[in-house]
């Protein structure tokens, strides 16, 4: 990092420096953190618009707290760069989301600072709330801090950790950065003089004793209550987290330190859980992603001069824009459905859909559970539910999954997006294990599509079923098979001989059927597209286990319990001994890094697929 450009940045290696500085200096320091983290991530790529509007909150809230002494937890994570820059990261910023790098979301193995891991969101409060009682149990005085947006605290997890932590009686400060002002916005001088009014101990005491000397006196009590209540109503929303046991404070300007970092001075000093409320911008200092905050959520590389430009690729369409075009053409056939997705309307592929029929789409928040259930409560309508959701973020409604669709038999449809590796966004984001969870639920079906044209012929096999069937799909592009223009389907349950050859055959589940057709070239194998995982085309492996002398599973998920697995109790089965290699992930979390070199990491490009059968089938393929 240039020091003549950061020079103020270049000097803070930890927070401890930080606290060093005056706070005259700290909004210097908070331009030239804000100007380095966009110059870092126009040449990376990664979260932009959310991270740039938490600068001035990670500045003030590290200058204010023994940081890591005092524990924050930053929920999702995706705001968490400048955290990274001031704890000591920057300088290994342009490694950022690179195979052995910086992970885009904290990540406890990476530094002290990083409490806890997030990149699923929802979960900052419960994690923080346990490491209050820990230190109230230890008898340690550190204070535990949760960061939390708006858009996360729509999710259940959220607010079944603030109702606990109302009446736990910890050291709790739970920070609400309202950055879409879906909650109220900042009212001026006067709102930040009561912000810092309410965070300083006279209030809280005064508050107290209030309570306490007028409990003997009802009327007079009820009276302050009112009063109390009537003055806040004036300047904060509606007492809903007071209810829960909190002390509300604000809402504040998150981006004006001079309100923030009085106002968590107070609310250091304060026991019990707090509850801050400040309003930040997205995109905050750079205009173009201040306008446009979801298209700078998460960019790739690009010149923050010129800003985003229009990709001039002549590559064919993305699987999620596949997905995205059949949710309108059968819309388009057929009224009973209905597109739900949990808060990812850009990432799914569902903005025509929203355009074109906005009284059958619903998105329901960062809610999965909800949005599972609420699906099943209209297929017993007789509407036929589309739940576009990522494969990670499907573990979440499991319990759902079963018991409200599974159990009832219910035609719901789930578009699961991001199968497989997904690079960049790591272990969390990975979508491994939708496979293992999912074949073993009666009454779910699972396809796999091998490409662009099967994605979209098996979406529409899946919604003509009245039974429940997920389909699965990587992000990207597959191997730019034309995709047709109807909505026929491919026939339920079964798969398909790709390449004919002897002695090896691959059983290809999903997009990996391309890396073992091109492995086959050299094998002589014959190659099968399984396209479903359940229910698996037994009558289709039987014969082709009776004409070879060994079989290769292929997926893009976790082995353990996967395809693989399915093919070998089915083997077991029917009593047939032939010789298996499964290859698919391995039994490990598998990092952030560009998607192709962690395939090939985990032998599953061709070379890959090559080597593996030959080191392990040699005597027969010396035959």
């Amino acid at each position: 990092m240039p020091k003549d450009l950061y020079p103020l940045l270049h000097s803070i290696n930890n927070p401890a420096d930080m606290r060093l500085l005056p706070r005259a200096q700290l909004p210097l320091l908070a331009q030239e953190l804000r100007a380095f983290l966009l110059e870092s991530v126009a040449k990376t790529g990664g979260h932009l618009s959310s991270n740039l509007g938490t600068v001035e909150l990670t500045v003030a809230l590290h200058y204010v707290f023994n940081t890591p002494y005092d524990r924050m937890v930053w929920d999702v994570g995706h705001q968490t760069y400048p955290h990274k820059i001031l704890t000591g990261r920057r300088d290994r910023m342009p490694s950022l989301r690179q195979l052995g790098g910086l992970s885009g979301f904290p990540q406890r193995t990476e530094s002290e600072f990083d409490t806890f891991g997030t990149a699923h969101s929802s979960t900052s409060i419960s994690a923080a709330l346990g490491m209050a009682l820990a230190a109230k149990i230890k008898g340690e005085p550190r204070r535990a801090i949760a960061i939390i947006g708006d858009g996360a605290l729509t999710a259940g997890m959220a607010f079944e950790a603030l109702n606990n932590a109302g009446v736990a009686e910890a050291n709790l400060l739970v920070v609400l950065n309202d950055n879409d002002m879906s909650i109220s916005p900042p009212v001026g001088a006067l709102n930040r003089y009561l912000a810092q009014l309410m965070s300083g101990q006279f209030y809280a005491a005064a508050k107290n004793v209030g309570k306490t000397v007028l409990k003997g006196a009802p009327p007079l009590f009820e009276l302050a209550k009112r009063i109390e209540e009537h003055a806040k109503g004036m300047v904060v929303p509606a007492t809903l987290f007071e209810k829960f046991g909190f002390n509300y404070i604000g809402p504040i300007d998150g981006h004006d330190l001079d309100s923030l970092i009085p106002t968590l001075e107070n609310i250091r000093h304060l026991t019990g859980p707090q509850f801050l409320h400040v309003v930040t911008k997205k995109g905050q200092g750079y205009k173009l992603a201040e306008v446009d905050p979801v298209a700078y959520h998460g960019p790739g590389k690009f010149d923050p001069t010129v800003g985003l430009q229009k990709s001039s690729s002549t590559s064919g369409p993305s699987f999620t824009q596949v997905f995205g075009q059949w949710l309108c053409d059968q819309a388009d056939a057929d009224p009973r459905l209905i597109g739900i997705t949990p808060a990812m309307r850009e990432g799914s592929g569902m903005v025509a859909f929203e355009q074109r029929f906005p009284q059958r789409y619903f998105d329901v928040g960062i809610a999965e559970q909800h949005a599972v259930t609420f699906a099943a409560g209209l297929a017993t309508e007789g509407f036929k539910p589309v739940v576009a959701i990522y494969s990670t973020f499907l573990q979440r409604a499991y319990d759902q999954l079963i018991h409200d669709v599974a159990i009832q038999n219910l035609p719901v449809v789930f578009a699961l997006d991001r199968a497989g590796l997904v690079g960049a966004d790591g272990a969390t984001h990975a979508g491994a294990y939708d496979i293992p969870f999912l074949r073993c639920i009666p009454n779910m079906a699972l396809a796999c599509p091998a490409d662009e044209s099967e994605c979209r012929q098996l979406l529409s096999t899946a919604f003509a079923q009245g039974t429940p069937v997920a389909v699965r799909y990587p992000r990207g592009t597959g191997a730019g098979v034309p995709v047709p223009a109807g909505l026929d389907g491919l026939p339920f349950g079964k798969g398909e001989i790709r390449q004919q050859g002897r002695g090896i055959a691959i059983l290809a589940f999903g997009t990996l059927l391309y890396a073992a057709l091109e492995a086959a070239q050299s094998l002589g194998a014959t190659v099968v597209n399984m396209r479903w995982a359940k229910p698996l085309d037994t009558a289709l492996l039987l014969q082709v286990a009776a004409s070879h002398q060994a079989l290769v599973t292929l997926e893009d998920g976790a082995r353990l319990g996967g395809a693989g697995s399915a093919v070998m109790e089915a083997l077991q089965a029917a009593g047939v001994q032939l010789p298996v290699l499964q290859l698919g992930l391995s039994d490990e979390f598998i990092e952030h890094g560009d998607p192709h070199r962690l395939m090939a990491l985990q032998g599953l490009d061709a070379a890959g697929i090559e080597a593996s059968v030959r080191a392990r089938f040699a005597d027969l393929l010396a035959a």
